[in-house]
C-alpha cells in the first residue's frame, strides 16, 4: 500500500471522527479528500449557467485550487502540510510511511523550503510486528504550532525539565508550588502518560506519587515492569488549582514538551492513562471504552488506552478491563523487543 493510499485512509478516518478541519493541512477534510482523487461528501462544483462561455481556458493550479490530476506534494504543500520528501528510485518507502510520518532522521537531507522538526523521532515498529492485534487510530502528526517550537530544539529530558521549571506560556505556574516534568529511565522500551499533577504531585515535582501513583507501581509490577524501568510523565507540567480539568490554551502550551520527550525517550509502546491523555495523544473525542482494546499509533509508536489510576480507586469494578488493557500492551512490548532483549 503507497503513502497516497494511507494518507487517504487516515483523513477519511479523521472525518468519520466527525472533524472537518486538520489543523496541520489547513484545509478542510473534503478538500483534501478531493486533492487525493477520493470520494466525499463535498458538494460539486456548479454548472455554469446557459448563457455562460463553456470554453475552459487554461489556468496555473496552485493552493486549494489545484486540479485533482496534479501533483498531490505540491498541493499539500501550498497548504501548509509538510509531505515527506521524494526518495530516490531504489530506495525501498516503508508500508506505512504516513502513519509513521514523525520528524524525519538525522541522516535525511532536508527539503530547501521546510519548516524545522526535531531530528530524533521515537522507535518505529513494523505492521509486521503489530500482525494480529487489533489496530486503532492513527496519529502521524501534530498541530503546526509544535513544528517550529523551542521545545523541539531541546536535546535531553534534563533541558526539557529546566525549561518546564521556567516556563511561563500559561499561568499555572504561578499557582503550582512545584513544576512536574516527567521522571524515569530516559531510555525506558515503555512510557506512561498521564493528565496532570495532582497535590501530592505538586508538592514533590514527580508524577504519580499519591495514593494512584502507589496504584500504578502495582499494575506496572504486574506485568512485569519495574517503576524505575518506564519513562512517566503528564500532558500537563504544573498543577491545575483545584485538580480541575485541563484548559485547551494550557493544554497547547504544554504539548511541545511532551511531544519532545516522546522523540527523546523513544519508547517502543506508550500506555495512555485516563480520558484526557488518550484524547490528547490520539486527537479525538471518542471515550475510553471506544478507544481501549486496541493498538493505535502516535508517531509510529504503537499506544494503548486504559483507565487512570485513580479512576480505578473510585470505580473498581474498572480493575479488570485495566488489566486487559496492561497486559495488551506487555504483548505489544514483546513483540516490538529483539529476542533476549
Amino acid at each position: 500500500m503507497d503513502a497516497r493510499e494511507l494518507l487517504r485512509r487516515y483523513l477519511e478516518q479523521r472525518r468519520d471522527l466527525g472533524e472537518r478541519e486538520l489543523v496541520l493541512d489547513s484545509m478542510s477534510v473534503e478538500e483534501a479528500l478531493a486533492l487525493l482523487g477520493a470520494r466525499g461528501d463535498a458538494a460539486p462544483p456548479a454548472e455554469p449557467s446557459r448563457g455562460a462561455v463553456r470554453e475552459q481556458r487554461p489556468s496555473a493550479p496552485s493552493g486549494r485550487d489545484r486540479e485533482i490530476g496534479s501533483d498531490w506534494r505540491a498541493a499539500l504543500r501550498d497548504a501548509g502540510a509538510e509531505p515527506e520528501p521524494e526518495r530516490s528510485p531504489s530506495a525501498k518507502a516503508p508500508r506505512d510511511a504516513v502513519a509513521r510520518s514523525g520528524p524525519p532522521r538525522a541522516d535525511a537531507a532536508p527539503a530547501a523550503d521546510a519548516v524545522h522538526v526535531p531530528t530524533t523521532q521515537p522507535a518505529e515498529t513494523t505492521d509486521a510486528e503489530l500482525a494480529g492485534f487489533p489496530m486503532g487510530l492513527v496519529v502521524g502528526g501534530a498541530s503546526r504550532a509544535l513544528f517550529g517550537d523551542p521545545a523541539a530544539k531541546l536535546d535531553t529530558l534534563d533541558e526539557i525539565a529546566r525549561a518546564v521549571a521556567e516556563c511561563r506560556r500559561c499561568p499555572l505556574y504561578a499557582t503550582a508550588k512545584n513544576p512536574v516534568p516527567g521522571v524515569g529511565n530516559p531510555d525506558a522500551d515503555f512510557m506512561c502518560v498521564g493528565e496532570a499533577p495532582g497535590a501530592n504531585e505538586d508538592e514533590q515535582g514527580k508524577p504519580f506519587v499519591g495514593q494512584a501513583g502507589q496504584l500504578l507501581t502495582k499494575i506496572l509490577a504486574a506485568i512485569d515492569l519495574e517503576r524505575d524501568d518506564v519513562f512517566i510523565a503528564n500532558v500537563l507540567k504544573h498543577r491545575p488549582p483545584g485538580n480541575r480539568n485541563p484548559m485547551p490554551d494550557e493544554v497547547t502550551a504544554c504539548s511541545p514538551y511532551l511531544v519532545r520527550q516522546i522523540e527523546l525517550v523513544r519508547p517502543k509502546v506508550i500506555l495512555a492513562l485516563g480520558t484526557f491523555a488518550s484524547q490528547t495523544l490520539l486527537e479525538t473525542k471518542l471515550t475510553i471504552g471506544k478507544l481501549r482494546g486496541q493498538v493505535h499509533r502516535y508517531y509510529g509508536v504503537p499506544l494503548i488506552v486504559t483507565y487512570h489510576p485513580a479512576a480505578l480507586l473510585r470505580n473498581p469494578s474498572w480493575k479488570r478491563p485495566t488489566w486487559e488493557d496492561v497486559q495488551l500492551a506487555r504483548r505489544v512490548l514483546d513483540r516490538a523487543r529483539p529476542a533476549g532483549a
